[in-house]
């Protein structure tokens, strides 16, 4: 991030990015439509969960202006593939499938090694610590320094209480606590990335300063929150979930009995992707509410009643159903896994484009999302005061 555009320092602009695991990508398309649009965009305040972590720390961690910082987070991702996020070789694969399928029915596997995720999710560390050059993230502090930046935040699941916490670095700012949320202070890294992204059950927990965190979407019922207590009034968020018409919703997206996939694809969309919409709803209505108080309470009280303004960007075509294209690339043993839980039986795939981190598949999402990007440059340059 480079020198700040007066307008979204001046109103607390924040970037909201909501996980989806590789549906992330599409968030990277909406940036590079926009940074091209508002390349001195820079939004002074950061909030990522799941994937959408990395791309938070990413552009928290850059020191180039906001459109060269997207560029930057598109060769990232044009760099991931499915190798590059878990261990896809067929013998080690199918054998941490059996063991965990005999530690499920009897209770034992022939390892030592805990095995608390589907795969083995050590190339995805490695991918980002090649990535970002190590485990550290010199350029966040370096850009709270310089004022470039007002403060960040990537969010995870504490699993040892269940209370979401929000891992926070910046300036002018307080603590928050609420019963199942909480921020910590701390100087951000790779291992505080990788915690947020640590989808349930398919990747295993990830230990940081000796507790043990997974995705921060799991029971975060409130994303929008972080921003809100950074000092943010206003919130750029962008969605991964497409929101269907009234008659589209309608339509089954398979038929028969349910299978493992659609089950937890459902599970996954209620937890991961509704809960943004519902929370903007709120804060809409939070707004009106604010907008009825007299002039003069609502100066005085500024700083617990201020409205704040919420644009959300998401996916104009569903982009889950694009996973059937391309399940056939993937490799051989993954696929034939996948395939078990039934994921060529739905039109549209809410678990499977989750976990699909197919390059082709990858790059066809940021197409989509950039196309969006470019399609929203004028409200967003609404919401910065532009």
């Amino acid at each position: 991030m480079s020198s700040p555009n007066q307008s979204a320092q001046e109103h607390g602009l924040a970037l909201t990015l909501f996980g989806g695991g590789a549906r992330a990508a599409y968030q990277v398309g909406v940036l590079r439509g926009l940074g091209r649009a508002h390349p001195t965009l820079d939004p002074s305040i950061l909030t990522g969960i799941s994937a959408g972590a990395i791309n938070a720390a990413h552009l928290g961690n850059s020191e180039a202006n906001f459109g060269t910082a997207t560029e930057e987070l598109e060769a990232l991702w044009r760099g991931i593939d499915v190798d590059s996020v878990f261990e896809t070789r067929g013998l080690a694969l199918l054998h941490r499938a059996a063991c965990i399928g005999m530690r499920l029915a009897i209770g034992w596997a022939p390892t030592l090694q805990p095995l608390d995720g589907m795969v083995d999710s050590a190339p995805l560390r490695r991918f980002l610590e090649t990535s970002f050059g190590g485990q550290d993230l010199p350029g966040i502090q370096a850009n709270l320094d310089s004022g470039r930046l007002k403060a960040i935040a990537l969010i995870a699941l504490r699993y040892s209480t269940g209370q979401t916490v929000s891992f926070t670095a910046g300036r002018e700012f307080r603590n928050w606590e609420r019963p199942l949320r909480h921020s910590v202070r701390t100087d951000l890294k790779v291992n505080h990335v990788l915690a947020s992204a640590a989808l349930p059950l398919f990747f295993a927990p990830v230990e940081v300063d000796g507790e043990w965190y997974g995705d921060g979407g799991v029971r975060l019922t409130a994303p929008l929150a972080p921003a809100v207590h950074l000092g943010a009034d206003r919130i750029l968020a962008i969605s991964t979930r497409f929101r269907p018409s009234e008659t589209e919703a309608r339509k089954p997206r398979f038929k028969g009995p349910p299978r493992a996939a659609q089950i937890l694809g459902n599970l996954m969309s209620a937890t991961f992707l509704d809960v943004l919409d519902q929370d903007a709803m709120h804060l809409e209505r939070i707004n009106h509410l604010v907008e009825q108080l007299p002039a003069e309470q609502r100066a005085q009280q500024r700083a617990q009643l201020r409205p704040i303004k919420c644009l959300v960007i998401r996916p104009s075509r569903d982009i889950a159903s694009l996973a059937n294209e391309f399940e056939p690339r993937l490799p051989g043993t993954f696929r034939f896994l996948t395939r078990r839980w039934g994921t060529r039986r739905a039109r549209s795939q809410e678990l499977l484009s989750t976990i699909l981190f197919q390059g082709d598949y990858i790059r066809r999402l940021m197409e989509v999302g950039e196309e969006d990007g470019a399609s929203h440059a004028e409200a967003v340059a609404e919401l910065i005061g532009d």
